[in-house]
């Protein structure tokens, strides 16, 4: 199967022109080497079982040595010599020259491991699975930039070529690079039923070598699937694992959670908690969220026949999907991706910000009379900030420069109240 370009390229490209070495972090199978793979000279593959003997001992005697080699040299799964890490960055110093070295890694590692920071050195970018555009499946109609830069642009009559069915079996396959090279919709399937398997029988061990009960992380993840898009509190989630007979404590659940997030799999989202009201009204807890959707679709054991039955449930599903996807096409602006939720009820599933201080208030919502919801919520968060300037006219908060409805739907179009509604098979970076 050809290499399929993914929006990462280009933030790769840019960090080599301007950092000695890139550490490449992200979920196992997102496809972090196959990418380094394309814009590097030389690779040394620390997971290569014939050589990781020799490997590990010359490691241990003059790391140096196997950093030679034409630049950029990708060091693949680095995480499992860490040593190497301060080799990489003193070679950096010594060279004083940009895109010397690509690590990719599956699993953050602890910090007492290294020495040094890297700071200044070695930059970090975080990859996630493909999203809908890079997979083909999302027509590019719309660009996320081009609405940032442009809030009138004409989007009506715009259209997605995903069926609903489409967009299901898609958000339950996930974005997995090798599920796209499958010929059958089955196999395509089981890449993600696969990856939830390994992550609790195996990776969730090899974190970091402390023995994890499987079935107790197969216990956590489907409990965090229940409540995917969710505000479920922590105390919520164990009490969920433990009446399904398994007897967790609070402790073991922050254990196995930290581990989780160190593979990547668990990537909940943070509040938004401007100013508008006060402190205790904004909600603070986290929105639990996964690396991809089709996690979740594992955890649970669903289907794509059984999710077009109980779009209820496909609700939850496919704001999970529109933040994977948010993620990869607003990477390159510099952005930063919360939630807003007030004890009144109001809410925004998204608020995205990017580094030049503009944002987006979004609503996920899979179409019908949802949208007039969402729609209602976000001119009401907006009304509040505009109310909160005019009461306050030393300390003004910027207004909101974009409201976006994402929908399942099929067309695009600009409400009368100035809503954008987008459909996510439309959307790119």
């Amino acid at each position: 199967m050809a290499y399929l370009n993914r929006v990462f390229d280009v933030q790769l490209s840019e960090y080599l022109d301007a950092f000695g070495a890139v550490l490449i972090e992200g979920p196992k199978w997102c496809g972090k080497t196959t990418t380094a793979t394309q814009h590097a000279q030389s690779v040394l593959k620390m997971q290569n079982n014939d050589t990781l003997e020799a490997t590990l001992k010359t490691i241990q005697v003059k790391p140096s040595i196997l950093l030679q080699g034409a630049t950029p040299r990708l060091i693949d799964e680095w995480q499992m010599a860490p040593r190497l890490w301060d080799a990489i960055r003193d070679e950096v110093d010594v060279r004083n020259e940009v895109a010397q070295f690509i690590l990719t890694g599956s699993n953050a590692v602890d910090k007492k491991q290294i020495q040094h920071s890297g700071n200044g050195r070695i930059a970090r970018l975080k990859m996630l699975p493909m999203s809908l555009w890079e997979s083909r499946e999302s027509n590019g109609a719309i660009s996320l930039q081009a609405l940032f830069d442009n809030p009138q642009m004409d989007i009506d009559g715009i259209q997605s070529e995903l069926t609903v069915e489409q967009l299901v079996f898609a958000a339950c396959r996930g974005g997995w690079p090798a599920s796209l090279s499958r010929k059958t919709d089955q196999a395509k399937l089981l890449v993600a039923r696969n990856y939830f398997t390994t992550v609790c029988e195996a990776d969730i061990q090899n974190v970091d070598g402390v023995y994890r009960n499987p079935a107790l992380a197969r216990a956590i993840l489907r409990s965090y699937a229940r409540n995917i898009s969710t505000l479920a509190k922590k105390s919520n989630i164990v009490a969920d694992v433990n009446a399904s007979a398994e007897n967790l404590q609070v402790k073991t659940f922050d254990d196995y959670q930290q581990a989780l997030q160190r593979l990547f799999v668990i990537q909940d989202v943070e509040a938004w908690n401007p100013a508008i009201r006060s402190k205790t009204a904004i909600r603070s807890g986290l929105k639990r969220e996964l690396a991809d959707p089709s996690i979740a679709v594992a955890a649970l054991g669903l289907s794509p026949s059984t999710l077009i039955k109980d779009m209820k449930t496909f609700g939850f599903i496919f704001e999970c999907l529109c933040a994977r996807d948010l993620k990869v096409y607003s990477a390159p602006l510099g952005t930063e991706l919360n939630y807003y939720h007030d004890r009144y009820e109001l809410e925004a599933d998204f608020v995205l910000h990017i580094a030049d201080g503009r944002y987006a208030l979004i609503e996920c919502k899979l179409g019908g009379n949802d949208i007039e919801e969402g729609a209602r919520h976000l001119n009401e968060l907006k009304s509040l900030v505009q109310q909160f300037n005019r009461n306050n006219r030393q300390t003004q908060l910027r207004e909101p420069d974009l409201l976006i409805v994402l929908t399942g739907g099929q067309y695009a179009y600009t409400r009368e109240d100035g809503v954008l509604v987008v459909p996510i098979g439309c959307l790119k970076p």
